[in-house]
């Protein structure tokens, strides 16, 4: 049986103090999957718990764009190669249920109205989503989770509500393969920041590549990854789960995230 572990973050550049909140997420993760659920299902049952909470921008607390609506993105992606992701969605407080169910679909990516009408048929909750009270651009208190269960399937899931006083089909790294996360070969890498600069770096990809096909200790890659390929001021950060069951987060800037493995480290 493999090592346990889920970690998770509440957005590169966010306040500390909402490492309580993600400590939240991890306690529901980490019962999950001692209670022999899937990566998958704890992934998603934790980053839930961070969409429900008005601290982070996805989900409830998500921000408006240039003509005032919220919409958001998510997304899903398995060690063993499932992938569920959706843009700028509408009237969907929990985004990242409607990316779990594409993960064992035909199709792998949803936008717009066609993914909330989608969300629809399959019964899932259309609701308004308010949007936060106080609001920065960009906004990169976002949120991602990665699990790792039993079997030794990793999954990644990642949430958003996008970027304040940009356009309504603006899409950032969150649900882009290889940007905002990527699971394979046991390794799993998501990250968060400007979404932008992200996307430009394909950063989770790359920095995968340096992990599995360079043997590159994570740590060493994510710190690499943070120094060399952006500017200093611009926020980013990276966490990730290896096959061995550690848990890696690093930042730039402030990044509240929290872990737990079944070897009893927390992080």
């Amino acid at each position: 049986m493999s090592k346990l572990a889920i970690i998770a973050h509440g957005g590169a550049g966010a306040d500390p103090l909402k490492k309580t909140n993600v400590e939240v997420a991890i306690e529901l993760g980490s019962t999950l999957l001692e209670s022999d659920a899937s990566a998958v299902d704890a992934a998603v049952e934790a980053c839930v718990i961070l969409e429900n909470d008005p601290a982070f921008n996805a989900g409830t607390g998500s921000v408006t764009r240039l003509d005032g609506t919220v919409l958001v993105d998510a997304s899903i992606h398995v060690s063993d190669g499932r992938l569920g992701f959706v843009a700028s969605m509408p009237e969907t407080p929990n985004p990242i249920k409607v990316a779990q169910i594409l993960v064992d679909e035909e199709i792998n990516g949803l936008g717009g109205i066609g993914a909330r009408e989608w969300a629809d048929q399959r019964g899932i909750p259309r609701s308004a989503v308010i949007p936060r009270l106080s609001q920065k651009t960009p906004s990169t208190d976002t949120v991602g989770v990665i699990a790792m269960d039993s079997e030794g399937l990793i999954a990644t899931a990642t949430s958003t509500g996008g970027c304040s006083g940009q356009p309504a089909g603006r899409i950032g790294d969150v649900p882009l393969p290889g940007c905002g996360f990527w699971a394979e070969s046991g390794v799993a890498v998501a990250a968060t920041g400007i979404g932008e600069a992200i996307t430009r770096e394909m950063l989770s990809h790359r920095v995968h590549g340096w992990i599995s096909r360079d043997g590159m200790p994570m740590g060493h890659a994510f710190e690499k990854a943070i120094k060399t390929r952006f500017e200093e001021s611009t926020d980013v950060g990276l966490i990730g789960i290896t096959s061995d069951g550690s848990c890696i987060a690093r930042a730039n800037t402030n990044m509240p995230w929290a872990s737990w493995n079944s070897d009893g480290i927390r992080g």
